[in-house]
């Protein structure tokens, strides 16, 4: 099966180790998150915080909605994102009141739609823009994939990071020229150039491996072919921001 199968199970490999990363840190221990934080801009008691905030919000949202909404929350730097569909508008403000009340959430931007549930291809077309994105940002030698968080619902990609502008713009620019993307709302903490240049002093990024592989033989000289009418260009997604993030005041400790 492993010779007959090699793509399938590349693929549940991958997916596997996503449905891994957020708990691996948590589970592997301080080995892990060491690693996270070689690549990562985020201090590391930001990440831990993040990771906690993810699995906390989660389960009080799993407790207090259960199947009437399809949900997902994202933490980055303290700052939550919340995507998915709820039924109701009374059920969209509850889920930002649950978060507010997790410890060290310091801001949320809620996403959530009134619509019936995601469906199953929805959101494995979904999976497959984030990877798109994610590879074109592999692919540009100006940015750092591992400042970039990436979220997609319904075909709505979320940029969070902290970012230069310079990065933020790029970045946009590359998302939104994604297959099946239909917007893409950017949530940046927006940092100078001193700012990351300190960073990369603290947290130093391991150097690319390079290989240079043999040179070819030349091929031999072939009629030139008849160049086919360009097709029209795609038009790219559209571009918001999203608002300020609005977060309850938390009643006082007891």
């Amino acid at each position: 099966m492993t010779h007959r199968h090699p793509l399938a199970l590349a693929l549940a490999a991958v997916t596997l180790a996503g449905a891994l990363s957020a708990c691996a840190p948590l589970i592997l221990g301080g080995a892990a998150v060491g690693a996270m934080v070689a690549v990562d801009r985020r201090t590391s008691g930001a990440q831990v915080e993040d990771e906690a905030i993810e699995l906390k919000g989660a389960t009080r949202l799993r407790e207090s909605l259960g199947d009437r909404a399809h949900f997902n929350l994202t933490s980055y730097n303290r700052q939550v994102l919340l995507t998915g569909e709820v039924p109701s508008d009374p059920a969209r403000h509850q889920a930002e009141q649950i978060v507010s009340r997790v410890e060290n959430v310091k801001g949320i931007v809620n996403e959530l739609v009134l619509l019936p549930p995601s469906s199953l291809g929805q959101r494995s077309a979904d999976t497959l823009i984030t990877g798109k994105v994610k590879a074109s940002l592999v692919d540009e030698k100006e940015l750092y994939v591992g400042a970039f968080k990436v979220v997609t619902e319904r075909g709505v990609v979320y940029l969070m990071g902290r970012v230069t502008q310079r990065e933020a713009d790029k970045a946009t620019q590359l998302a939104r020229t994604i297959s099946g993307v239909q917007r893409v709302v950017r949530i940046f903490e927006i940092i100078s150039d001193d700012e990351l240049r300190r960073i990369a002093t603290t947290n130093p990024q391991p150097a690319p491996v390079t290989t240079v592989a043999p040179a070819a033989p030349a091929p031999a000289p072939s009629p030139a072919p008849v160049a086919a009418p360009p097709a029209p260009a795609a038009e790219p997604a559209p571009v918001t921001s999203a608002p300020a993030p609005a977060v309850t005041p938390l009643p006082p400790a007891k």
